[in-house]
Order: structure tokens, then C-alpha cells, then sequence
């Protein structure tokens, strides 16, 4: 478990956000208080990028502070870690995800080695914003989950917030941290809390708690997960959209689960992990990716290590499949409620 702890004001102002309004909140502080930062990527500066988040930034901060970059994901990892390199801050945004491959050996070779290398002469502080997920109708190559590449790679940190409150906190502690950190932003989730009932009416994040943003500067340590609905029956380890997919199969089945929102998937917040599964001993793993060395497999295999004089039934798996994710069959794709549900079962009559 982290040993520093989040950073909030004691008091000042807070305002309901969704995850849009939060981000760009975190990226507009920050580029108050620190000359270092600079925002850019394609779409980012006038624009205010595809989905908005940098909407407004530029005209507020500059050209030289925000600004668009062209059509070159490795291009755009590339500049930014030589701005690293020489004392920056770049916040750097890949589009959709799905985009972040052209820039994989940047964010490999370079960024990741380059506290190594250099035996600790330079640093790449540098956080690489990703839209990730489906749910928006995206297709093959505007809804995939690839925080398992990203994972794997010594020398990166990767996160994936499912709310508001959290998405700032963890942004500003991305840009303040020297490291680079891949920030992984689930669009499904920008606008509002979706537990994956795409049949009904959109909920918006005002009517959430987790919505309550403080205006000014606070933090949320890139290496903690946090306990989103204690229970005693099984533990639900989930990120990102899948949080509330969980919490909505736990009210479904009537089931007391515990569901563990890891926020950050490198560095890992073990213990907590290892706290919930020897309470309730069992364990559901659940995320939008694809199965095969999915980052569920680590989290099995850590549950299997760590807790198996503990465990009362077998780990179960719910993640996307080994498909391409599909256009017309999008919702046969996404891990609904129904099929966490189900393993939430399975996890009880084993």
C-alpha cells in the first residue's frame, strides 16, 4: 500500500465536475502553478481535443503552453521526453488508445529506460493522457484497453481513475511525478458513471458523490486503490468503467461484495488487495481488455500467491474476448452486469 498520502486543501471551494470538467481542472492548475508544464497533442490546443478536455486551455494560457501537434504519435512521445530530458513537464495526448502503438517504442525504449540509462542523470516526467474503452460505438480501432502493454514495461507507471474526484487527483500527481505515467481516461466514463446498461437513460455525474471536486489543488498517490463498496462475501477487483459495472452486478445479485477500485495498476496497491481477499475469500477479477494476458491474469496470479490458504473457491475472470472489438456486436463484447454477475455466482457456489 502507498505510504504517502493523498493531499487535500482544508478548505476552499468544490464544484460537481464530471471527468472532462476534472481533467482539464487538474491540466489548467497545473499549468498555473508550475512554467515547466506544457499540454499538447493532436486536436489538443484550439480545438480543445476530441473530446474536449484541453477545451479552452490555449486561449486561457498561450500558444507556447498549449498547443496541437501533428499527425505522429511517436513524433509526439518522441519531443517529449527531450523536453523531459532538458526540465519540462509535457502533458502529452494520444488521441484514442488505440493510437499509442506508433509511439510504443518511443514510450519503451526511451521514456521508460531513460532514469536507467543515464544512471539517474536525467528523467522523463512525462504523463501520456489515453482515451481508452469502448462503449461509444468505436469499433476495432477506437475501443481497445491496452493498459497491459504498458504494465509490463519496467519504468512506467500506469493508472486508470473511474470517476472525477479521482481522475484529478491522480493528473496532477501524474505531472508532478518524474516518471512518465501512462493516464489511461475510459471515454465511456466522461460524461457520466456507466454501470453497462447502454439500454437506459444516460446518468450524469452531478448525481454522483464521487462528482464533488475541490476546485483547488489536492492529490490522489498514483500507487493506491481504494475500497469503493466494503462487503463480506467476495472481492471485486476492478478499474476504471468496470467499477461501476461491478457495483451494479453486486446490487443485481443481492450479493455482499467488496469492490477494490485499483486506480493505479503499476505501481500496484497489493495490500489492500491482500486485505480483501483474505476477509472474504474469493475473488472476482473483471476488466474491459481482452482476456489472454490480460492485466487480470497478474492479479490472479498475485491473488493465487498471496492468499491461497485463504481463498474458498476458484479466481474467476470477466474481461472482454479475444475478438477484435466489435462494431455491431458491442455489447456481446463489453463485460456487462450480467456476466460479472454471473461469475459473482459462480464464485459463491464453488
Amino acid at each position: 500500500m502507498s505510504t504517502s498520502a493523498p493531499v487535500v486543501p482544508a478548505a476552499g471551494a468544490r464544484t460537481r465536475m464530471t471527468m472532462i470538467q476534472a481533467l482539464r481542472s487538474a491540466m489548467d492548475l497545473m499549468l498555473e502553478r508550475d512554467p515547466d508544464v506544457v499540454v499538447y497533442g493532436e486536436d489538443v490546443g484550439y480545438f480543445g481535443g476530441v473530446f474536449r478536455v484541453t477545451e479552452g486551455l490555449q486561449a486561457k494560457h498561450g500558444r507556447a503552453r498549449v498547443f496541437d501537434a501533428p499527425i505522429s504519435e511517436g513524433g509526439i512521445v518522441g519531443t517529449a521526453i527531450g523536453m523531459a530530458a532538458y526540465g519540462l513537464r509535457p502533458v502529452v495526448e494520444i488521441q484514442f488508445a488505440d493510437y499509442s502503438y506508433p509511439a510504443y517504442d518511443q514510450i519503451v525504449s526511451e521514456a521508460a529506460r531513460l532514469r536507467y540509462r543515464s544512471a539517474g542523470d536525467f528523467t522523463a516526467p512525462i504523463t501520456i493522457r489515453m482515451p481508452c474503452g469502448g462503449g461509444i460505438y468505436g469499433g476495432q480501432t477506437h475501443s481497445q484497453s491496452p493498459e497491459a502493454l504498458f504494465t509490463h514495461v519496467c519504468g512506467l507507471r500506469t493508472v486508470m481513475p473511474s470517476n472525477p474526484y479521482d481522475a484529478k487527483g491522480l493528473l496532477i500527481a501524474a505531472i508532478e511525478c518524474d516518471d512518465p505515467v501512462i493516464f489511461l481516461e475510459p471515454k465511456r466514463l466522461y460524461n457520466g458513471p456507466f454501470d453497462g446498461h447502454h439500454e437506459r437513460p444516460i446518468v450524469p455525474w452531478s448525481k454522483h458523490p464521487l462528482a464533488d471536486v475541490p476546485e483547488g489543488y489536492y492529490t490522489v498517490p498514483l500507487d493506491s486503490a481504494a475500497v469503493r463498496r466494503p462487503g463480506a462475501d467476495l472481492t471485486v477487483l476492478a478499474y476504471g468503467t468496470m467499477v461501476h459495472v461491478a457495483e451494479a452486478a453486486a446490487a443485481e445479485t443481492g450479493l455482499d461484495a467488496e469492490i477494490v477500485d485499483l486506480r493505479s495498476l503499476w505501481p500496484l496497491d497489493l495490500d489492500t488487495i491482500v486485505a480483501s481477499v483474505k476477509k472474504t475469500g474469493r475473488c472476482v477479477v473483471v476488466h474491459e481488455a481482452t482476456r489472454t494476458s490480460g492485466f487480470g491474469a497478474e492479479l490472479a496470479a498475485l491473488v493465487q500467491e498471496h492468499c491461497f490458504f485463504h481463498l474458498e473457491a476458484p479466481i474467476e475472470r470477466v474481461t472482454g474476448w479475444d475478438t477484435p472489438y466489435p462494431h455491431a456486436q458491442e455489447w456481446a463484447y463489453f463485460p456487462g452486469p450480467g456476466r460479472v454477475g454471473a461469475a459473482m455466482r459462480r464464485a459463491m457456489e464453488a
